[in-house]
């Protein structure tokens, strides 16, 4: 073994590239989300990109560097390298996305355009963190106590990892931006690199005398190879699932995402520490590996059963406490219950993997380049496989139980790799993942209830079991797509439409109000809407809401889930006038975001009814670039209409949602759907252009036979008249600059909002909010026109309210 003086800084080196590359890895998913999009296929084409040059890099330097280079100075080199690339993501990647839109295409074409952008922006700067392990690893040897070590610094790179993830997602991103956060990974990056030629300054390396001869390989290796590549299949196809289930009981906001990856990144670094350890000490690696694979299957059971047995019914209320660092600790604690055991086994198999691969003489740069570029590759797979393929075409059900059968085939390969070490242990290994494959059969859906209600679910339930028996919920679909998993309920006469764990539109009187105030307002203030854009399908009502207009001749409908169209059609069509099935009607199926930024196609309304804003990635449909996005695809005299919630929220969050959009419509103005204390959500419009509503005008255009189908419309949600209509004005942006003067604006670089919504989520202060925002209202002379005893009817209602 060379200098053992130096092996504790190869772990500092190690864990200082796994920090910086998770930094890297959260900002350039993001960045380029900005151009290609965040539907699940541009997502995935992101995920391979960033993981095949990972699995590229770890299996080709070792072939394309020389053994007789210093390990350490070949590691400083590539740390640079990545620190430029990383510095050179913040210019070149906004270049990237001008030379995309020009090439901009639907269908098959334009995903191979992503997934060439996603290429290209990924491959060189990974290919470089890909080598990083490999080329570390030529200190050591090909010897236990060396594998040991090789195990030893692979964890190492993960726990730097969770370092990474924690101080992006709870610090960096949040007080600052994503420039910021590249800086520091530079940073971290030139500081390795300095220490790793400082350390090759004072160790001198000499190759060793079998690196430079034909690499030798262990009998029964591709066995094993076989083993390590099927255990990150598994890996990663767990995480897919699992975020999404954990996702939809603890509130999809970035805070969760950032628990969930630091929890399944702490249990890699353990139980790689703990295989390493074992690996040096046990004389039967092989038989260890499969053992473990076992009790992965095991470990798997357990969590399937803790997601729909256990945490569903855990008393956890989310308003126990408004501070969300106490909701963390929760979420935090539930987290490590159902995923930690299994992480701590994939986390084992590597280092294990290592010993049970291993030749002596071997170049352990190679050896440790194969496994992990192996193991890389089945998560690829494994990733893309159960987000592509398995949860929307199977559910997350199944998806668990193949998760069961992945550890018990991987078994069954080990045992039989254990004929060169002890053949009469395969026997017993082989009928153990024989018994632990039977367990696929234990395996359940999560309650319909945490799809629905997510987050909120044990206070939900136990209310209505305690007050509401007389009214069961029927389920009358539910299912999972690439994007979203999806319920639509019916209880006491009224049809619920769920998304995500969140409840995203109703029969409800209050909100059939908003929903279809998302489509007249809009609709009544531009003066004849030919063509439309309604970000969102939902349950169809607001893009419904533009199916009696006369005027209108094109409604393009923008939505990321395919799921939820034709059952939203099959379930709400009365409620929304059938507008799928209408000859005028064009589904898109794309995020929204991307859409708008490739489209060519401009139109008199776009209004936007997104996702809750603490929901992580949604921020991007309520920054100041998109709404300028969106106002450049206004025709001139076009309105644009966009849904912001106060429920959910705290007054911080929702000054910054005004802020950003009076920004870029600095004649915009704000609409309430409270009625009587009740309606917990607001409507922005803004103009291309300076406008104004003359009320006796648009009495008249309402009174016009044509238009009887839009009174009716109006009527069955309260609105009688264009002054019930008008009566919802709550403020505009020249009113409410004093209150809006030091909020910060929502960027795509600063992601402002998605950090300052997920800490007010508990706030329950959406009556304050409202009241604020209404202290601030002056009857908008300019804005509402008209004369005689309209005028006089409106300022009496606006005064009342």
């Amino acid at each position: 073994m060379r200098t053992r003086r130096v092996l504790p800084w190869l772990l500092v080196l190690l864990a200082g590239s796994g920090c910086a590359a998770l930094i890297y890895e959260i900002v350039w998913f993001q960045l380029l989300q900005l151009v290609i999009g965040s539907s699940a296929i541009s997502l995935g084409l992101l995920l391979a990109a960033y993981m095949g040059g990972l699995c590229f890099g770890s299996a080709a330097l070792p072939r394309l560097v020389p053994a007789r280079h210093h390990p350490l100075r070949v590691y400083a080199v590539l740390e640079v390298g990545i620190a430029v690339f990383g510095l050179l993501a913040l210019v070149g990647v906004p270049v990237v996305g001008r030379l995309y839109i020009a090439g901009a295409a639907e269908g098959m074409a334009g995903l191979v355009l992503r997934g060439v952008v996603a290429c290209v922006c990924l491959l060189p700067p990974t290919l470089l963190m890909g080598g990083s392990l490999p080329a570390i690893a030529r200190w050591t040897e090909s010897s236990p106590e060396g594998v040991s070590w090789l195990g030893y610094l692979y964890s190492a790179n993960i726990l730097g990892a969770v370092l990474g993830c924690l101080l992006a997602g709870f610090y960096l991103l949040r007080v600052s931006d994503m420039v910021a956060a590249t800086y520091v990974a530079a940073g971290v990056n030139v500081a390795m690199a300095l220490l790793g030629l400082g350390l090759a300054a004072r160790f001198a390396y000499s190759q060793p005398e079998a690196a430079s001869k034909t690499a030798r390989r262990a009998p029964g290796a591709a066995l094993v190879y076989a083993v390590i590549g099927l255990s990150g299949l598994g890996a990663l196809g767990a995480e897919v699932v699992w975020t999404r289930l954990l996702s939809l009981l603890l509130g999809a906001t970035v805070y969760t995402f950032s628990i969930i990856l630091a929890v399944f990144l702490v249990g890699l670094w353990a139980g790689s520490s703990a295989g390493s350890w074992l690996a040096r000490r046990t004389a039967f690696p092989r038989t260890a590996l499969a053992v473990c694979q076992v009790l992965l299957g095991v470990a798997i059971t357990w969590t399937a059963y803790t997601l729909a047995h256990s945490l569903p019914y855990w008393p956890v209320d989310p308003w126990l406490s408004r501070d969300p660092w106490f909701n963390f600790e929760l979420d935090l604690a539930r987290c490590v219950w159902a995923i930690f055991p299994a992480t701590l086994l994939w986390g084992a198999s590597f280092p294990l993997a290592l010993a049970a691969a291993a030749a002596p003489g071997e170049d352990p740069g190679r050896l440790s380049g194969e496994v992990y570029a192996i193991n890389t590759a089945g998560s690829i797979v494994g990733a893309l496989a159960f987000t592509l393929v398995f949860i929307p075409g199977l559910g997350t059900a199944v998806s668990e139980q193949l998760l069961i059968l992945i550890p018990a085939a991987a078994a069954l390969v080990a045992a039989a790799a254990l004929r060169g070490e002890a053949g009469a242990r395969g026997w017993r290994v082989a009928g153990a993942a024989v018994a632990m494959a039977m367990l696929v059969f234990s395996v359940s859906d999560v309650p319909w209830e945490v799809v629905a209600y997510g987050r909120r679910v044990a206070p939900i339930v136990r209310a209505e079991d305690l007050f509401d028996k007389a009214n069961p919920t029927t389920v009358l679909f539910r299912g999972d797509g690439a994007n979203s998993s999806v319920v639509i309920a019916e209880r006491a006469g009224q049809r619920h439409f769920y998304v995500s764990g969140k409840a995203e539109a109703s029969t409800a009187p209050l909100d059939m109000r908003l929903e279809r105030m998302l489509g007249h307002l809009p609709a009544l203030v531009h003066p004849q809407p030919r063509s439309v854009l309604i970000v969102g399908f939902g349950a169809g009502v607001t893009a419904g809401s533009f199916v009696p207009y006369p005027d209108v001749q094109h409604i393009t409908i923008c939505e990321l889930e395919p799921l939820i169209p034709p059952n939203s059609t099959q379930y709400f069509g009365k409620q929304n006038n059938w507008v799928a099935n209408d000859k005028r009607t064009r589904i898109v199926y794309d995020d929204a975001r991307h859409y708008v930024f490739t489209t060519k196609d401009k139109f008199d309304v776009i209004t936007t009814d997104p996702i809750h804003p603490w929901v992580k990635g949604t921020y991007t449909l309520y920054s100041k670039q998109y709404y300028e996005l969106v106002k450049r695809h206004l025709n001139p005299g076009g309105v644009v209409a966009q849904w912001l919630p106060i429920y959910d929220s705290d007054l911080e969050t929702v000054k910054t949602e005004l802020a950003t959009f009076f920004q870029v419509f600095p004649n915009g103005t704000v609409w309430s759907n409270n009625v009587k204390g009740e309606g917990f959500d607001l409507v922005l419009l803004g103009a291309a252009d300076e406008t104004s509503v003359n009320v006796d005008g648009l009495q008249q255009r309402l009174d016009r036979p044509e238009y009887a189908a839009v009174q009716q419309s109006l009527a069955e949600v309260g609105f009688h008249s264009a002054v019930d209509v008008l009566a919802t004005y709550a403020g505009r942006a020249s009113d409410l600059r004093p209150l809006l003067v030091d909020a910060p604006i929502n960027e795509d670089l600063n992601m402002r909002l998605q950090y300052l919504a997920g800490l007010g989520l508990n706030a329950m202060a959406d009556q304050t909010i409202y009241r604020t925002i209404l202290q601030y209202r002056r009857f908008p002379d300019g804005l509402l026109t008209g004369s005689g005893p309209r005028m006089d009817a409106l300022r009496v209602m606006l005064k009342a309210r």
